[in-house]
């Protein structure tokens, strides 16, 4: 069978062509016709099938028969890593390239700026990983109303790597009426579930045993120690003469030293994982896909989706937890059905699963004899205060992420720590405000807190310093001011806050608070004795006046007496607003004796 005879047009057989496409593959020759007719299709094939001309040559065909314009987005691909997204992307460029059709792929780990402004330039597919989408939707940025097609690629790495709500909470977004295909290599019952609420009358391609390994692959077995790993690694890069070879480690720390001992026994090596950045990691694929570096040290993100042509080997220096992972780790040789050598090594610790690994894959893994290195650690696991396996290479990324960070903290705690923090933070000014570049770098980015200042403390003495300290910005001073002698003193509130810094309080020595209660004790004198309380009354007890209910008495004294009226009694007259102001006629007639607004620096303690 040709692609031809698949029902695929000219603009994309004479694509396939220039990539050296010549004859489907099993998963290609059964998944790309009922996707061509609309049909919902649940593909369940291993890696390296050619899983991604699947359902991405039936998309190119279909949106291109009858395009939209403004070009919203018709076609969404979801994937788990960025690897795996930026290859897809790459396979729709390739497979479309004489289509007029737009792609774009969004992931996390850079900038959104650039993608943003990519989809605001309109795209009819959308690749896209969970995260970085719900982000950008989140943001009103994608609008995917107008979906006609939806693919979920990697199902049962979703689930792995957490993303499965994710997914249900996509899902929610999409409409309703649309087509869907759904592919995996494995069919866990979680991705049952999934499949059952996703899919309508699904045509079902399945392409070898679920789970199991490529067969042209020739897998090998060495027992070796766990700290030997590294020489014996180095030993088959260089008896073997191997061109190129990926390497599974079990943590990041291990993969940046497994990379490291390597480049130090002169071998070129780069390690990928998810500490470092989208950059760094599109740079190191780069360089081993070109032949720049020999060895590629990757965790299991890299386990699936990576697309290197004529992969010569793989080497799992850590048995992986979950056995299906070893699958996919092998299945990056051997692609399209080329051969490829897989080698593992065991120590004492991962005996356990070995024994999963050839329980799914229904086989024993030859077992290589003779090495330089065999394994003479048989100890028993170590095991902490609850019972449960200690993993040493687990132990040993926690030690290393301690010490990491107990140099940075020291690092920081520097003099150059601390001038480098001043650059970074001089950098960020800069980024926020250009016009800010002639600033010292030591300047801080927030202004100081403000010092409270002490109790008692006056800032000037007199009222003309009070009218200097509060005149606005800019104001000319006269030559001679005095009292009230500058221009328009009351055309703001600066009297207001003249009087307010003079009448603040000022500590004196021998400043003793004012009398409260004496003046009702002199009242009560003059009445000769103090009315005895009725039963019930309400009011302070004798004895128990506070000072604010002394000054409010004295005050009501003062503005009868004033009158020459009798005082009013309680609940009557203005009931219950503040008392009328009245100028008293006796030697003080400053304004701390009326109601106003200065009685709190008056009436302060000091």
């Amino acid at each position: 069978m040709t692609f031809q005879e698949l029902g695929l047009n000219a603009p994309i057989l004479r694509a396939l062509a220039d990539r050296g496409y010549e004859r489907p593959s099993p998963i290609q020759s059964k998944a790309i016709p009922p996707a061509l007719a609309g049909r919902d299709v649940l593909g369940c094939a291993q890696t390296g099938t050619g899983k991604t001309c699947a359902f991405a040559a039936p998309i190119l065909q279909r949106l291109s028969a009858a395009p939209v314009p403004g070009r919203p987005i018709r076609a969404l691909v979801l994937t788990p890593t960025r690897e795996l997204a930026l290859q897809i992307h790459e396979s729709f460029e390739a497979y479309g390239k004489n289509l007029p059709l737009r792609c774009a792929v969004i992931f996390g780990g850079v900038g959104q700026s650039p993608q943003v402004e990519r989809l605001k330039r309109g795209v009819d597919i959308l690749v896209a990983t969970p995260g970085r989408l719900g982000d950008l939707y989140g943001q009103g940025l994608i609008d995917l109303s107008r979906l006609e097609i939806f693919v979920l690629d990697e199902a049962d790495r979703m689930l792995d790597m957490g993303f499965i709500h994710d997914v249900k909470r996509i899902l929610g977004w999409l409409p309703k009426k649309k087509q869907t295909l759904f592919f995996s290599a494995t069919m866990p019952p979680e991705v049952r579930g999934l499949v059952d609420s996703l899919l309508s009358r699904p045509v079902r391609v399945a392409v070898d045993p679920v789970s199991s390994p490529v067969e042209v692959i020739d897998q090998r077995l060495y027992y070796v120690d766990r700290g030997n790993k590294t020489k014996l690694l180095a030993s088959l890069l260089e008896e073997q003469r191997v061109k190129n070879a990926l390497v599974f480690t079990r943590t990041k720390h291990g993969a940046n030293k497994v990379a490291g001992e390597l480049v130090k026994a002169g071998i070129s090596a780069a390690a990928i994982h998810g500490n470092k950045s989208q950059t760094a990691r599109q740079q190191a694929l780069a360089d081993f896909k070109k032949g720049a570096v020999r060895v590629l040290v990757a965790t299991d993100i890299a386990a699936r989706g990576l697309d290197i042509e004529e992969l010569s080997h793989v080497f799992n220096y850590n048995l992986p937890d979950v056995p299906e992972t070893y699958v996919h780790r092998i299945g990056r040789t051997g692609r399209a059905g080329r051969g490829g050598t897989a080698v593992s090594f065991c120590d004492a610790n991962e005996r356990e699963e070995l024994k999963a690994i050839e329980k799914l894959i229904g086989r024993r893994v030859p077992v290589v004899e003779g090495h330089l290195w065999p394994m003479q650690a048989l100890e028993a696991l170590p095991r902490d205060k609850r019972g449960r396996v200690i993993n040493p290479e687990d132990a040993e990324a926690r030690a290393a992420a301690k010490e990491r960070r107990r140099a940075q903290d020291a690092v920081s705690q520097s003099p150059a720590g601390k001038r480098k923090e001043k650059q970074k933070t001089a950098q960020r000014r800069k980024e926020i405000d250009p016009a800010a570049e002639g600033e010292p770098s030591a300047a801080p980015l927030a202004p100081a807190p403000r010092q409270r200042r002490p109790r008692g403390f006056r800032a000037s003495a007199t009222l003309e310093e009070a009218l200097t300290a509060t005149a606005p910005r800019g104001q000319k001073e006269p030559e001679a001011c005095t009292d009230f002698q500058r221009p328009d003193p009351f055309a703001s509130d600066v009297v207001m806050d003249a009087t307010a810094r003079l009448l603040s309080p000022r500590s004196r020595p021998g400043r003793t608070a004012p009398p409260a209660a004496a003046p009702a004790k002199s009242r009560r004198e003059k009445q000769g004795k103090a009315e005895p309380l009725k039963k019930n009354a309400k009011g302070p007890k004798p004895g128990r006046t506070s000072r604010q209910e002394g000054i409010k008495a004295a005050r009501q004294e003062e503005t009868a007496s004033a009158r020459g009226k009798r005082q009013p009694a309680k609940g009557r007259g203005r009931g219950g607003r503040p008392p009328e102001v009245v100028l008293r006629t006796g030697s003080q007639k400053d304004s701390t004796e009326q109601p106003s607004l200065m009685k709190p620096y008056y009436l302060s303690d000091g």
